[in-house]
């Protein structure tokens, strides 16, 4: 499982893999419960492999956010802990992260994505290996 077959919907909480495309959408499994669904053309997906956070240079692809998530040394926050600390721990983790474009709300979403996955046993130490010969 890589990030490319890993969505975001709006309106739907979590992450979910792509099992398959159909003729009208995709069929989508939750990577919480593993409940399986449909999604068609109404519905606003968001690949995480394609997702960057600004950064004050250039933006840096989710995955190497991910990727510098996980070397963190000790227990990662809670994406329910206040904004200061998330600000925090994000220049902790992306030191250059454009603190005018990447808003409190953005950094709760990565921290609760990280942990959607590392619950999921998603394997960190490969993101990113296969689609750096792709861009």
């Amino acid at each position: 499982m890589g990030l490319e077959k890993i969505v975001a919907i709006s309106g739907k909480p979590g992450l979910y893999e792509i099992i398959t495309q159909t003729k009208g959408g995709l069929i989508v499994q939750s990577l919480i419960d593993k409940k399986r669904l449909p999604i068609n053309a109404m519905h606003n997906v968001s690949v995480l492999n394609d997702i960057a956070i600004y950064t004050y240079d250039d933006e840096i692809p989710l995955r190497e956010v991910f990727k510098s998530i996980n070397k963190k040394d000790g227990d990662i926050i809670n994406h329910k802990e206040n904004n200061a600390t998330l600000l925090s721990f994000f220049g902790e983790v992306l030191p250059d992260f454009d603190e005018e474009r990447v808003y409190p709300s953005n950094i709760k979403k990565v921290i609760q994505w990280y942990h959607i996955l590392a619950n999921a046993n998603f394997d960190f130490s490969s993101v990113g290996e296969n689609n750096e010969e792709e861009e």
